[in-house]
C-alpha cells in the first residue's frame, strides 16, 4: 500500500499578514484620450521591466542634474532604426557625456549624414557580391581614418571632423558630428574584417589598429569617470560589453572609484556578454544593472521621452 503525506495538520497564515511583491498601488493606470506622456509614463505598473525602466531614468536624471558621467554604447541596428536624432539630442541637452560605436555604427551614420539614407539588402547583394562595395562609403571613412592616424587622432574624432568639414548633406543626423561639435568623446571600437570598409584598399590597417586603440584609450577616461554616473547599452551583444569590461578593468587599476554606478542593457532579446560585463561583473562592487528586452525602436524612444520629460 503505498503512503501518502497527511497534510491536516498543515500550519496556514492570514492572507492580511503575509508578505505580497504587488500592490494595487502597483498596477497600471487607465488613460484618457489627449493626456500627456507624463500622464502616460506615470501610469506604467511598477512592476518587473516598467519598474526597472523608472529606475534607469530616474539614474539618469540623476546623473544628470549632478553633472556625473552618463555613457551610452550602440550598436548599429540602433542607428538604422531612426534614432541618431534622439541620441543627438540628449547630448546637446548636456545628459549623454560621451558615446561608444562599433565599426558598424560609423558606416550607418556617415552613410545617413552623405545621402539621408542606408542600410543595404546584404541578402540580395551578397549573390552577386556587391555587398558592401559602396565606393564612396569606403573612400570616404578610410581616408578620414587614414589622414586621422597620420595625426594621432582616433576614429570618432577623425570620422566627425571630416563631416563637418564636408558639410554633408545631413550632417545634423550623425552622431559623429554631433559629437565633434559639442567637444564630446565618441569613440569607435573595430574589430578587423566585420565591417564593409575593410573589403576596400582604401583600407589601411594599421591605421584602424591605432585609431580604435587611440579610442579605447579616450573610452577608459570616460569609464574613470563613472560614479554615481549611468553607462547604457543600446543592442551591442559582444563588442561594446567586451570593451566596457576592460575599460573599468583598467580604470580601476590605474586607482579610480568605480563603485556605485549605474547599469542597462536594451536588447531585442538577451545575450550573455552583457548580461556579465555590462550588467553584473562592473556592478559588483555596490552599483545596479537593469536589463529591458524589447525592439529599440520603441524602447529607446519610450526611454528618451521619459528622460526629457524629467
Amino acid at each position: 500500500m503505498r503512503r501518502r503525506i497527511d497534510i491536516s495538520k498543515i500550519k496556514t497564515i492570514p492572507l492580511d499578514k503575509r508578505k505580497c511583491k504587488v500592490t494595487i498601488k502597483d498596477f497600471a493606470g487607465k488613460a484618457k484620450r489627449g493626456e500627456s506622456f507624463r500622464r502616460f509614463y506615470d501610469s506604467l505598473p511598477n512592476v518587473l521591466a516598467a519598474s526597472s525602466l523608472k529606475t534607469i531614468v530616474e539614474a539618469v536624471i540623476r546623473a544628470y542634474q549632478s553633472d556625473k558621467m552618463v555613457i551610452v554604447m550602440m550598436g548599429a541596428h540602433v542607428i538604422k532604426c531612426g534614432l541618431s536624432p534622439l541620441i543627438i539630442d540628449l547630448m546637446r541637452r548636456g545628459v549623454v557625456k560621451a558615446v561608444a560605436l562599433n565599426g558598424a555604427g560609423i558606416i550607418h551614420d556617415t552613410e545617413t549624414a552623405m545621402i539621408g539614407r542606408t542600410s543595404e539588402d546584404v541578402g540580395e547583394g551578397i549573390l552577386d557580391g556587391s555587398f558592401g562595395m559602396a565606393r564612396e562609403t569606403a573612400t570616404f571613412i578610410n581616408e578620414a581614418i587614414n589622414s586621422g592616424f597620420k595625426k594621432g587622432r582616433g576614429i570618432g574624432e577623425s570620422l566627425g571632423e571630416k563631416i563637418i568639414r564636408a558639410k554633408l548633406r545631413h550632417k545634423d543626423m550623425s552622431i559623429l558630428a554631433a559629437g565633434h561639435e559639442l567637444g564630446l568623446p565618441v569613440t569607435v571600437h573595430v574589430a578587423i574584417g566585420t565591417d564593409i570598409i575593410h573589403q576596400h584598399p582604401s583600407c589601411n590597417g594599421e591605421a584602424v589598429g591605432e585609431g580604435s586603440l587611440l579610442d579605447f584609450r579616450n573610452f577608459i577616461y570616460s569609464v574613470s569617470c563613472l560614479e554615481q554616473g549611468v553607462a547604457m547599452n543600446f543592442g551591442s551583444a559582444v563588442i561594446l560589453p567586451e570593451v566596457f569590461l576592460k575599460a573599468v578593468t583598467v580604470a580601476r587599476n590605474l586607482g579610480h572609484i568605480l563603485d556605485h554606478f549605474t547599469t542597462a542593457n536594451f536588447d531585442m532579446i538577451a545575450h550573455y556578454r552583457p548580461h556579465q560585463n555590462i550588467l553584473t561583473r562592473p556592478t559588483s562592487k555596490g552599483g545596479r544593472g537593469y536589463n529591458i528586452i524589447g525592439h529599440h525602436e520603441i524602447m529607446i524612444p519610450l526611454l528618451y521621452r521619459a528622460i526629457v520629460e524629467g
